[in-house]
């Protein structure tokens, strides 16, 4: 990788330099490798150090580029292929292997989980954590968010805590019929918690995919799951499908 002279060039210059930085990747780095420190890629294209971080999060956003706590900055590989959306709605965990249920709990939602619920602010629904892993990476978290009256069938003899207990909360929630599952999907950037389980630095970017089971009368529960952004790739079919294609290491890199 040269200097180059970025002066003239009448884009902005985090642009341009992502430009450069991709062309770099391409013919020099391999994946999984880890790129010079900042102040020596700063130096080494002669701009600032806050040009060059602009960059690298625009190659991070686009999947390029990996920032993981005490590793560094590295090559991605390319984006693996998950299913989000299906033609057929269906309950989560209904013949569903790709989500694993990691535990369940019971606790006051966000303000705006309760509104969407149709809840009280303070009354504390299940709160179901599941998780998802492509290719031995993570690449999901989901927190599910069912009320009380959604499944008035459970009880703690049924299941405790744990696993089991989240297991218990996805099985009766199956015991109602499934009306309507609407979807909304919206860019964000990773909350603590959320880095730490997807393997990546708060602030980096992901995609939060919510979506609404309802009955005929009622929202029956809801899901907030948050995808890396720097591993996934989501399309909408005709039909209103969401999915997250593969992307073939020959076109990708």
């Amino acid at each position: 990788m040269g200097t180059t002279q970025l002066e003239a060039v009448q884009e902005p210059k985090y642009w341009h330099l992502r430009t450069v930085l991709s062309e770099a990747l391409d013919s020099e780095f391999s994946v999984g490798e880890i790129l010079p420190n900042e102040r020596d890629l700063a130096a080494r294209f002669g701009v600032a150090r806050a040009t060059l971080r602009q960059a690298l999060e625009q190659l991070e956003l686009e999947g390029r580029l990996q920032r993981r706590r005490g590793v560094g900055t590295t090559v991605a590989p390319p984006r693996v292929g998950v299913a989000v959306g299906t033609r057929r709605h269906a309950w989560p965990g209904a013949a569903d292997a790709a989500w694993q249920p990691v535990d369940s709990t019971r606790a006051t939602p966000p303000p705006a989980v309760a509104d969407a619920l149709g809840t009280g602010r303070d009354e504390p629904v299940h709160t179901v954590r599941r998780s998802r892993v492509s290719q031995g990476q993570p690449v999901a978290a989901e927190l599910l968010y069912v009320p009380a009256s959604s499944v008035p069938g459970l009880t703690t003899s049924d299941a405790p805590s744990g696993e089991a207990r989240a297991r218990a909360v996805l099985r009766e929630l199956r015991r109602l019929t499934l009306a309507r599952q609407e979807s909304a999907v919206e860019l964000g950037s990773a909350r603590t918690e959320e880095a730490r389980e997807l393997d990546r630095l708060p602030g980096a970017p992901v995609l939060v995919v919510t979506t609404r089971y309802a009955t005929e009368s009622a929202t029956a529960a809801l899901s907030v799951a948050t995808y890396r952004a720097d591993t996934c790739r989501l399309t909408f079919g005709d039909a209103g499908d969401v999915e997250i294609h593969e992307e073939a290491a020959a076109g990708a890199r």
